[in-house]
């Protein structure tokens, strides 16, 4: 049985969650990070994430969601000062009725694939030995098909834009999200308020940088061996709408101020641009991850599921990547 605490002072533990809030660090060194919401917290637990702690207003009546959940998730429940709790809601106006205290899952690529992690560190300082990590991915998404997705953020500055491109992501049906370089933290509240619950849905994985994606990206192509990988820059060669997008994809989105780096140009197969008019000069970095997504499932819902190779598909007018034979990761 569920054990209840009692909260009613800035305690230990109270700091603790506190820091939570505005700490990347200290999230990161405890290895969770706090979620509001009906949606949010509803998704974490429909799609397994390890729920740590479930805080709760004492003495105020509770909807029937929030009793049912109480009583179904068989964690530690804390019952706090609602003024406290209040304070962990962070700048939202509404007071969360349940504030999750949620565990995060080791950053490892092989999740956007098999779901599985091998052995290493967990995000907590814990270990894996190879089990399955039953954390981001919605029923019927699929990882490891010749409908691999998956979109490359480089580098970006602001959590909101994180939140924002996973929720895309996952409307979209991608298979997962990279995260690379010096970034925002995708466990940031901020991150987790724009994803609106996505971020439990899709999964997301922190690597440093570029050689992490194309090391992995290798150790795919024997399953894919038509796996490309797509940047994208207002100066790109063609216009997305005419790249083929079917068939194993990576779609890279730069910096929000600097676009990608040359490393991540370099390893590109092809770069694509966003045509677009009026007096804006680009579009926002999670707006211009839409598109993209946008455009690649339109293209597979008109296209033959068993063409995925390098040639243009026949009467679409799209262009095929560079010919030749070179490496993945390198442009022909």
């Amino acid at each position: 049985m569920s054990r209840t605490l009692r909260v009613s002072t800035r305690n230990a533990s109270f700091q603790q969650w506190q820091a939570l809030l505005t700490n990347r660090t200290k999230r990161q060194r405890a290895g969770e990070f706090l979620v509001q919401g009906v949606r949010p917290i509803t998704l974490a637990v429909e799609h397994g994430w390890h729920v740590r702690t479930l805080l709760y207003p004492d003495g105020r009546q509770l909807s029937r969601w929030a009793r049912d959940l109480l009583d179904r998730v068989g964690v530690t429940r804390v019952a706090m000062d609602p003024e406290l709790l209040a304070e962990l809601g962070g700048k939202d106006e509404e007071r969360p009725e349940l504030v999750a205290v949620v565990a995060q899952p080791p950053d490892q690529l092989n999740r956007i694939t098999t779901g599985r992690t091998t052995t290493g560190t967990t995000a907590s300082g814990g270990t894996t030995t190879g089990r399955t990590i039953p954390t981001g991915r919605s029923p019927g998404r699929t990882g490891d098909g010749d409908d691999l997705l998956v979109v490359v953020f480089d580098r970006p500055t602001t959590p909101g834009n994180i939140g924002t491109l996973v929720r895309s992501a996952d409307a979209f049906g991608a298979s997962g999200v990279i995260i690379t370089g010096h970034a925002a933290d995708p466990y940031d509240p901020k991150a987790v308020r724009a994803s609106t619950g996505s971020l439990f849905a899709v999964p997301v994985v922190r690597v440093p940088g570029h050689r992490e994606v194309l090391d992995w990206v290798d150790s795919l192509a024997d399953r894919h061996p038509s796996i490309k990988i797509v940047g994208t820059d207002e100066h790109g060669e063609v216009e997305v709408a005419d790249q083929d997008l079917t068939g194993p994809r990576i779609v890279l989105i730069g910096n929000e101020t600097h676009g990608l780096s040359s490393a991540w140009r370099q390893a590109c197969h092809r770069m694509v641009r966003i045509p677009i008019t009026g007096a804006a000069s680009s579009l926002n970095a999670a707006t211009a991850a839409t598109v993209v997504l946008y455009e690649a499932v339109r293209q597979r819902s008109r296209s033959n599921r068993n063409d995925t190779g390098n040639a243009a598909l026949p009467g679409t007018g799209r262009a095929a990547f560079p010919s030749g034979p070179g490496p993945v990761g390198q442009r022909s």
